[in-house]
């Protein structure tokens, strides 16, 4: 068994998966960077006594815009208040009032229900993960290996390309899951770390999986916006509080802070347009010092690094890409439609966030989803070539003008993203900027200048160098980086309507006809399906 990816989800998926099998937990950054760590909202799940399963799979369902899986949801509203506790009885200190659990209110939410730790709650779920998988016999991690494509035969998943070590080789398994994130940083403006590229969507698309519903990206209102400084979330649990939105003024948006954050992003935006400022503000004193200083201390330490001062002055926010809904489609038992291969995760479209995602449900689903992995069963005897002993350099290299072609062009797609597949979109606008992605990749032809990599038959390894590396990663990033681009574009240009973090200025009205998935495969035009068709 083979994990592919260093988060919330990744993490999760190796500790559920059955004991009896040998686990490959493969993070390709040296260091923690994952979306997973930077989340500050929490965990959705129906623990008050005021509150049910059946409310929260209304609230979710509602937040879906028609594009929710009934059967997807239902697992997760049933299954996320074991997951917590469970998570409880591993350790995880989550708030509390008293003897019960603290739960705050975020939008969409007709309950507060969503548990926290302070401002934390990813951080705090990723290092309580990782401290429980060191004790687990059957795991394995490899800190700095970058899985390249996945390895198919007879139609099958049976294993990856990895370089790891110095070496570039194959790996065979049983099964592959990926849990690699989303692809935040398509845009420019994103609450994501620079990881969050979509490079599992990539992989599955290449191996020929359906991937499902990726024009739907929600865009957090309330990204901090200070020169200089990241793109810093201002978590939505300081609105359930009472912070309020300014326009550049200081009066009131006139938006209610707990719309749903597409409804609440274009309000936003269509302000910024009217004002022609960059940013709006966020006012935290309504919530008081003391709840800022016990709900929210990070969220206060980083402002303050930064030479702001959240409790006396309000502070510069704006939309940034922060979620997305589409990715991998998977069943309930988080499997593709790829056999051997399953996605948990951002990387996943496991059908439960439909076209938007309800606040807080993200972390929920990483937990119920991996806990399907419990009765995953991998293929049989997996068959690849006998490795050749003998190990052989890596006679590649690529001229440094296209290492920094390759660096412009990520830029230049990040603006691009932004600008036409942001909060707003147009179809005109969408079908030029395809032109303009198709052209950057065109002209960079990265899968012909990696051809001798991407092509290296199964059983052979090769010794990578240090520069070899760097020149491979710069380039493959971006050619992945392209790909995922023009899918996210050409999805978004093909819904001709307006639904949940979807939204066409050219056509603003959500149509009964396209309540259906979009589904987009290698060599295949793009089609819908309907609400509850099974993705084969």
């Amino acid at each position: 068994m083979v994990v592919v990816g260093g988060g919330a989800a990744g993490l999760m998926a190796a500790l559920e998966l059955p004991k009896a099998l040998k686990v490959l937990l493969l993070c390709r950054d040296g260091e923690p960077r994952s979306a997973s760590r930077w989340a500050q909202g929490g965990l959705a799940a129906a623990v008050r006594s005021d509150d049910s399963p059946s409310l929260h799979r209304a609230d979710t369902l509602r937040a879906g815009a028609g594009l929710g899986e009934p059967a997807a949801v239902d697992l997760l509203v049933k299954e996320a208040p074991g997951c917590v506790e469970r998570l409880l009885q591993l350790g995880l200190q989550l708030d509390r009032d008293g003897s019960e659990l603290s739960t705050t209110l975020e939008a969409a939410h007709s309950r507060r229900r969503v548990l926290h730790a302070q401002d934390q709650t990813g951080l705090a779920l990723v290092e309580l993960l990782e401290q429980r998988l060191k004790a687990q016999a059957n795991v394995c991690c490899l800190q700095g290996g970058l899985a390249t494509q996945l390895w198919l035969k007879a139609g099958k998943c049976c294993g990856l390309q990895l370089i790891y070590g110095g070496q570039l080789g194959w790996v065979q398994a049983g099964a592959v899951v990926l849990a690699t994130g989303g692809g935040g940083h398509l845009f420019a403006n994103t609450t994501n770390p620079a990881s969050a590229r979509g490079d599992g969507v990539a992989m599955a698309w290449e191996a020929g999986a359906v991937l499902r519903d990726l024009e739907f990206v929600q865009f957090h209102p309330t990204a901090l916006m200070h020169p200089g400084a990241p793109h810093f979330l201002l978590s939505e649990a300081l609105r359930g509080e009472g912070a309020q939105l300014l326009k550049s003024d200081g009066k009131p948006l006139g938006a209610s802070e707990m719309l749903p954050r597409d409804q609440l992003s274009r309000a936003m935006v269509r302000e910024m347009q009217r004002s022609a400022e960059q940013r709006l503000w966020l006012d935290l004193k309504p919530v008081g010092e003391t709840k800022l200083q016990q709900q929210f201390p990070m969220i206060l330490k980083r402002c303050i690094e930064l030479g702001l001062a959240p409790l006396q002055q309000p502070l510069p926010v704006a939309p940034a890409a922060h979620y997305w809904m589409g990715g991998v489609a998977t069943n309930l038992a988080a499997a593709c439609s790829i056999a051997g291969l399953y996605a948990v995760g951002e990387v996943a479209s496991s059908g439960i966030h439909g076209a938007n995602r309800l606040a807080s449900n993200s972390l929920s689903e990483c937990l119920v989803m991996a806990h399907q992995l419990r009765m995953l069963n991998p293929l049989s005897n997996p068959v690849g070539p006998s490795f050749n002993k003998k190990v052989s350099s890596l006679n590649w290299n690529c001229e440094q003008t296209l290492m920094l072609k390759a660096q412009q062009a990520s830029e230049k797609l990040r603006r691009l993203c932004w600008q036409v597949a942001g909060v707003e979109r147009w179809g005109s606008s969408l079908e030029e900027a395809i032109k303009i992605a198709t052209t950057i990749q065109q002209e960079l032809n990265l899968t012909t200048v990696l051809k001798l990599i991407l092509e290296q038959p199964q059983g052979e390894l090769h010794n990578v160098s240090e520069a070899q590396l760097t020149q491979f990663e710069v380039l493959w990033d971006q050619r992945q980086r392209n790909l995922v681009s023009l899918l996210l574009l050409k999805a978004a240009a093909f819904r001709e309507e307006s639904r949940g973090g979807h939204f066409r200025r050219d056509a603003p009205a959500a149509l009964p006809y396209w309540c259906r998935h979009s589904l987009q495969r290698i060599g295949e035009k793009l089609s819908t399906t309907a609400v509850g068709e099974a993705i084969n």
